[in-house]
């Protein structure tokens, strides 16, 4: 499968982890409450792989990040790599945003450079008067297109839509920030709080998986636009053994890119994303994007710390 890797980094150490080294956040919070939970493990190497996936199962969170410095005694430059319980992940917006808070909270507030498994990217650390945590990243390069049709026949069943429950004036679409995702865009709030009320999102899990597996898709993102510039999103992460994500920043990055590919994209670039309300984990995503094809996407919001 073309999600991530599953070999070790060369050339650096195995280390130990124990449970009580991994820091816990909620990232993109709303409110001082919601947000979705992430694990940072800061470390002085990397252990395998397979010690990786197996702390991040036990962790129970959509993923955890991994990060390792790129030079010993330097807290600059960071090697970043993330798991969700079942696989590796080729980049995670919220557990960035964690990693990012968690630099901040070690080293200090200003911007980390991060390295991924392929390409780099930053992150900032930041603090208001209050203490308030935050953090902004810019993503991986971005592309977009429109969706295979054959693609929306098989899933639309799964989630029990029909073609009436599809808003006529947005495509089927995917894009990507570091990963494949897919956007399928509803005709109303109520129809996207009906895929799972008061809950996760349901559908038959090991069917989606399969799909998602097939198609090199990380997460399957359900949305409903309320003006130009706030959107209501639910995101679907079957393929890393998690029925639904309360906040997806790799996925808003992509849909950063997706705007502007299909020429919604306000002038000013910037957008917000409703997520994780109808499952009880209210999350706020603030997006920047510029119109320049293929450009980085900013993705940004709130900490709060879980302990």
């Amino acid at each position: 499968m073309a999600l991530g890797h599953n070999d070790a980094d060369p050339n650096t150490p195995a280390e130990a982890i124990d449970l009580d080294q991994v820091r816990r956040y909620a990232a993109f919070a709303e409110g001082g409450a919601g947000g979705n939970p992430a694990g940072v493990a800061v470390l002085g190497a990397l252990p395998s792989a397979e010690t990786m996936l197996r702390m991040a199962a036990e962790i129970g969170y959509s993923e955890t990040a991994f990060l390792a410095p790129m030079e010993a005694e330097k807290t600059d430059a960071w090697r970043i790599r993330y798991f969700a319980p079942e696989i590796e992940v080729p980049f995670c917006g919220h557990a960035t945003i964690a990693a990012g808070a968690a630099l901040g909270e070690l080293f200090g507030s200003g911007v980390y450079a991060l390295t991924l498994n392929e390409g780099a990217i930053d992150v900032e650390a930041q603090r208001d008067g209050g203490g308030a945590a935050s953090a902004a990243l810019r993503s991986p390069p971005t592309w977009a297109r429109r969706a295979e049709p054959a693609l929306a026949g098989e899933l639309r069943p799964l989630f029990g839509l029909s073609v009436a429950d599809l808003a006529e004036e947005w495509p089927l679409s995917e894009a990507g920030a570091g990963a494949r995702h897919l956007f399928i865009p509803l005709a109303s709030r109520e129809r996207l709080r009906a895929l799972g009320p008061g809950g996760p999102l349901r559908y038959p899990f090991a069917p989606v998986k399969a799909l998602m597996e097939k198609g090199s898709i990380t997460t399957i993102a359900f949305f409903w636009p309320e003006t130009e510039r706030l959107f209501h999103v639910r995101n679907a992460f079957a393929v890393g053994g998690v029925a639904e994500d309360p906040a997806t920043g790799a996925a808003a990055a992509a849909f950063g890119a997706l705007l502007r590919e299909l020429g919604r994209l306000p002038e000013d670039g910037r957008i917000e994303i409703l997520q994780g309300a109808d499952m009880g984990a209210p999350s706020r995503i603030a997006i920047e994007a510029t119109l320049e094809k293929g450009a980085s996407v900013r993705v940004s919001g709130a900490v709060r710390p879980l302990r």
